[in-house]
């Protein structure tokens, strides 16, 4: 096998493990995962301790 056939190969192979993975990503068993990720940042309980601790009254020289 020359070199030719196993690059064509080989980017056939990372083609389709490309597209299996947007499928994953993109499947319905996921939604709920994504949805509970994407309001992490909104949730001031889990959030709000971080930033009331970094903005202590210190200003920033910027």
């Amino acid at each position: 096998m020359n070199t030719v056939v196993f690059h064509i190969l080989w980017t056939v192979t990372l083609f389709i493990l490309f597209i299996a993975i947007i499928f994953w990503a993109w499947s319905g068993k996921r939604k709920a995962e994504f949805d509970e990720l994407a309001h992490l940042p909104l949730d001031e309980e889990k959030f709000a301790p971080r930033v009331e601790k970094n903005t202590s009254g210190r200003k920033d020289n910027a």
